[in-house]
């Protein structure tokens, strides 16, 4: 078997955690994911996609696992090429969604809705940190499906979901009810995060839980452009003003010039130029993920 697919042993510890929703393999070009019995290829070639196929065939013949479908995506270089990604086996007359499961936490899945299908593996040990702190108020900006949210729910967290995509929130709203949790009490508001920050500072609310996990780049219907590098630090310093003591901020993104030493550095700026002290954290390393892929991520703690 090639190099970068994960080992029996391993997908056997997600399937008695119930999770099956984790990364298969990881190449140069190219990378699988398991998304319930779907299977998902981003690629940037087309001859890694096919070497990835051959390879998902040869793996499974040793692993006690029989996928449904296969969808394939094209990363290209700039988000705005994005294309949902394509079913290449399987029935094409099957609907497109599908539940994937996060220890015990149902997702919908939406290999139709766009470029992402509904659930990033890559922050799954963060949404656990989440439930293992249990906060009694969350704010998740960017929420995107929620599913931050949903973990802080499931422990008894009430929700603030900002996003600008109102058909993201209501899938949103739907992973509350496929995992049996009211959404009376959470709020969902389709709007810039950064306009809605200073609003939420204004009125003195406060969060034991904030999360920011933005894209690397978004456009507001006004027009407004949110670009990581450049934007990040007034996110986080804004954020900083709804925060109070041993409260936790979630600093992460998957844009490839931000590692987590940068991410470090910008965490300390924000500090500094709130006038507060904090220490930082990091989850465990992700076992399917191999080093410097996935989100960067650093967790900090309020004093």
């Amino acid at each position: 078997m090639s190099p970068g697919w994960i080992d029996a042993s391993l997908f056997r510890d997600f399937q008695a955690e119930g999770t099956d929703a984790h990364r298969l393999c990881t190449i140069a070009d190219g990378w699988v994911e398991r998304f319930g019995n779907d299977i998902l290829i981003s690629f940037k070639r087309v001859l890694v996609r096919e070497r990835l196929i051959e390879e998902l065939k040869e793996w499974t013949s040793s692993i006690p696992f029989k996928f449904g479908r296969i969808f394939a995506r094209f990363v290209p270089r700039k988000s705005e090429q994005r294309e949902p990604p394509r079913l290449i086996c399987g029935d094409p007359a099957e609907n497109l969604q599908a539940i994937a499961t996060e220890r015990h936490l149902k997702f919908w899945i939406d290999f139709g809705a766009g470029f992402s299908v509904g659930l990033f593996p890559d922050q799954r040990e963060n949404r656990s940190f989440v439930r293992h702190v249990a906060p009694k108020r969350l704010l998740n900006c960017f929420a995107y499906t929620c599913s931050f949210s949903v973990s802080a729910a499931y422990v008894g967290a009430m929700t603030l979901n900002v996003d600008l995509s109102k058909r993201s929130l209501e899938r949103g709203r739907e992973n509350f009810v496929l995992n049996s949790l009211t959404t009376m009490g959470h709020r969902f508001i389709a709007d810039d995060a950064m306009a809605v920050l200073p609003r939420l500072a204004r009125k003195g609310e406060k969060f034991d839980v904030i999360i920011l996990d933005p894209p690397t780049f978004s456009r507001s219907p006004g027009g407004k452009t949110f670009h990581v590098e450049n934007d990040f630090e007034k996110l986080l310093v804004d954020s900083l003003e709804l925060t109070e003591r041993n409260s936790h901020v979630l600093v992460s993104t998957n844009c490839s010039t931000l590692r987590e030493h940068a991410l470090e550095v910008m965490a300390r700026y924000g500090l500094k130029a709130a006038r507060r002290a904090g220490t930082f954290h990091r989850s465990p390393p992700l076992p399917d993920f191999p080093p410097d892929t996935g989100a960067s991520s650093i967790w900090m703690t309020l004093r």
